[in-house]
């Protein structure tokens, strides 16, 4: 008896030292299968989602230039404000403008007074042309004087319409609504043509989405919603730097229509609405969530959701085969399953093929098992969650 107790003793200390539990040792004994936890393939209802890196661009931008030169006086507006089409920004010096047009009005005048006469002299000279007295040569020499005259009275008007024109270049007014920037050139200085901008106007509302993606990724996008409305299908949702989702939804509108040779990229272009927040004024600063020129994660998602099916991604394993899971048959047999995976996230797979709905998925303790080995199935714990949108197809390719 001293014996065996001291054989036990030895081979307790044996199994301490190996690393080993006694208790753990017995339940991975030979013939005692593994527990698993287990979780069913059900069919979701997802939202189909890409993400890609985007960047927002104002809908219109326009740089304000002096179209006469004359000297800047008055300055109207606050820098960094927003301004309405038609408002007065900037006024020039006027007078001399002025002076050109009241001239050229002058000349008009005095052309038109020297036709009328002409056409006068005309009439006369074609109404003698049927006495003795009349000459057709008069008749000539007078219908040639009234057209000159109307000629130099067309140019006349021509310079009056363009003094005119210059005189209304004296006032610089908003071609757009948006925010306009600081100004460049203060009041007292001539400005001219040449001077260049004085100021930026930048559209706010609505803004574009900018976002380049791979020419693969375009091509499945076409293919996948093209029997569902093709861009009208897509809604699109901005990730904002600091990680919230943008509360408005805009919709794609442009496609371009080559492929950048550098990269193998192609640019789409989205609209979204940028309202002022709630709480702010319209003017104020940092009134609107978008602005020009901001990086933000650009989310295609599905108007419609799909119906899939999935599992938690823990199911999922990969080697140089490909993907594949273990599933439990009828005789509680863990079975090697090759799959496709869709569209997936870290937490939720998506599986196309491979797999049919009901089968039960090993999801805990795939370390012990083995294919073609009996288990001992047990429901996963945690439940596992089903995520109610699909995330970026980069996703899928998330190391396991």
């Amino acid at each position: 008896m001293a014996q065996r107790s001291g054989a036990a003793s030895l081979l307790l200390l044996t199994a301490v030292a190996l690393g080993c539990h006694p208790t753990k040792a017995a339940a991975q004994a030979p013939g005692v299968p593994p527990a698993v936890g287990v979780v069913r393939a059900e069919r979701q209802q997802m939202t189909q989602s890409d993400e890609f890196i985007g960047r927002i661009q104002a809908v219109a931008r326009v740089a304000l230039v002096a179209r006469v030169t004359a000297f800047l006086e008055k300055r109207l507006f606050v820098e960094g404000s927003e301004v309405k089409r038609g408002d007065l920004l900037y006024q020039l010096e006027q007078p001399p403008f002025q002076a050109q047009v009241d001239a050229n009005k002058a000349t008009v005048a005095q052309l038109q007074a020297q036709q009328r006469n002409a056409e006068l002299t005309l009439e006369r000279a074609q109404a003698l042309l049927h006495t003795p007295a009349g000459q057709q040569s008069t008749v000539d020499a007078a219908l040639a004087s009234e057209q000159s005259l109307a000629a130099q009275v067309a140019g006349a008007q021509a310079q009056l319409r363009q003094s005119q024109i210059n005189l209304g270049y004296t006032e610089i007014r908003a071609p757009i609504d948006g925010k306009i920037s600081s100004t460049s050139v203060t009041e007292g200085n001539v400005v001219s043509p040449t001077t260049g901008t004085l100021a930026t106007i930048v559209a706010q509302h609505p803004m574009y989405v900018i976002f380049p993606i791979a020419l693969r990724a375009g091509l499945d996008l076409r293919n996948r919603y093209a029997t569902k409305g093709g861009l009208g299908a897509v809604a699109i949702k901005l990730r904002l730097p600091d990680g919230r989702i943008y509360g408005q939804t805009g919709r794609l509108d442009y496609v371009a229509p080559t492929v950048a040779q550098n990269t193998d990229t192609i640019t789409l272009r989205g609209v979204i609405a940028n309202p002022v927040l709630p709480g702010l004024k319209k003017g104020d600063p940092a009134s609107r969530e978008l602005v020009d020129g901001e990086f933000v994660t650009v989310l295609l998602e599905g108007v419609q959701p799909i119906t899939v099916l999935a599992i938690p991604r823990a199911a999922v394993l990969s080697d140089q085969q490909g993907d594949y899971v273990y599933v439990v048959d009828a005789h509680n047999r863990a079975q090697r399953r090759p799959i496709q995976l869709g569209q997936s996230t870290p937490a939720t797979a998506v599986v196309t093929s491979g797999l049919t709905a009901g089968e039960l998925v090993i999801s805990e303790g795939l370390q012990r098992v083995r294919p073609g080995e009996a288990v001992a199935p047990a429901p996963a714990s945690p439940p596992p969650t089903i995520e109610p949108a699909v995330a970026p197809a980069a996703a899928a390719k998330a190391p396991r």
